[in-house]
């Protein structure tokens, strides 16, 4: 098995090329991993042309939900996006915090920084900026964020934990996120969770979805709620790749489901009982 360091490396590389195929291209793959399919259709992601803000330019397709619908984000908030991709959802929470506010998107792949910007310069949005850097270490001082989003990025971090515990360091007082990724129930196949080019597309790194929810809760996090979820089902000529028709079979005869959920959860206000709040 790679280390965390290969892993997000892999990563890199395949987003990468992402970067440079147009959204047709990675609609018909695995969430953009290459894994080609001749049912052509989006995988994962749901349908963001109807959000005001939307830019087809920034929608590469990769998304597994839609974050910044659930976010509640209000005029004049300044918002983060994790794995901000070529901007489509840092875009749409533009749209929502307005000119007022500012949306700050991180990414670690060089090529997608450079698209991102370029659509936001088409766009001439001087509110929203693009940051290259890893979501494990976000780019950010503490307490910057109102709300922070992200759409199908943490399953392809190794160290969730470490994300979390980067989400509520640089989240203000009272701020929450609202966050769609991939989660499971039950065990992959020993041959699914190896597989780089499923891991790249999303499926190899989620976790438990229980485990998930544990890591929410032990960084602090309250109010935690599943804003959506949904059953995602990874077509047979993907899975073909990986596993013999009997597998598949097994597999499709598991209590195993691939899920996409949208969770919401909230930093807690300071409380004016806190250590260095309130004078003796």
């Amino acid at each position: 098995m790679e280390t965390q360091e290969q892993i997000k490396e892999m990563v890199r590389q395949k987003y990468s090329e992402i970067a440079l195929q147009d959204k047709e291209t990675n609609e018909s793959s695995c969430c953009g991993s290459g894994c080609c399919t001749t049912e052509v259709y989006n995988i994962m992601s749901d349908d963001y042309s109807s959000l005001e803000g939307y830019s087809p330019d920034a929608d590469l397709g990769l998304g597994c939900g839609l974050p910044t619908q659930f976010a509640r984000i209000k005029k004049g908030d300044t918002v983060i996006d994790l794995g901000s991709g070529a901007g489509n959802d840092a875009f749409i929470a533009r749209s929502e915090t307005g000119e007022t506010g500012k949306v700050i998107g991180i990414d670690f792949t060089e090529a997608m920084i450079i698209k991102a910007r370029i659509n936001a310069e088409k766009l001439n949005f001087n509110n929203v900026e693009f940051r290259e850097g890893d979501i494990e270490k976000i780019p950010v001082p503490d307490n910057t964020a109102d709300v922070i989003v992200s759409n199908c990025v943490l399953n392809l971090v190794p160290n969730k934990d470490a994300v979390f515990k980067e989400i509520y360091r640089v989240l203000k007082p009272g701020g929450h996120f609202s966050i769609s990724d991939i989660v499971l129930v039950g065990t992959l196949p020993a041959k699914i969770r190896e597989a780089a080019e499923m891991y790249a597309g999303c499926v190899a790194g989620a976790i438990q979805k229980q485990a998930y929810l544990g890591l929410i809760n032990i960084n602090g996090f309250k109010n935690i709620q599943i804003q959506k979820e949904k059953l995602i089902i990874i077509p047979d000529d993907i899975l073909i790749n990986y596993l013999s028709p009997g597998e598949i079979r097994d597999l499709r005869n598991s209590d195993t489901g691939i899920f996409s959920i949208t969770v919401f959860a909230e930093k807690a206000k300071v409380s004016c009982c806190e250590p260095g709040c309130c004078s003796n």
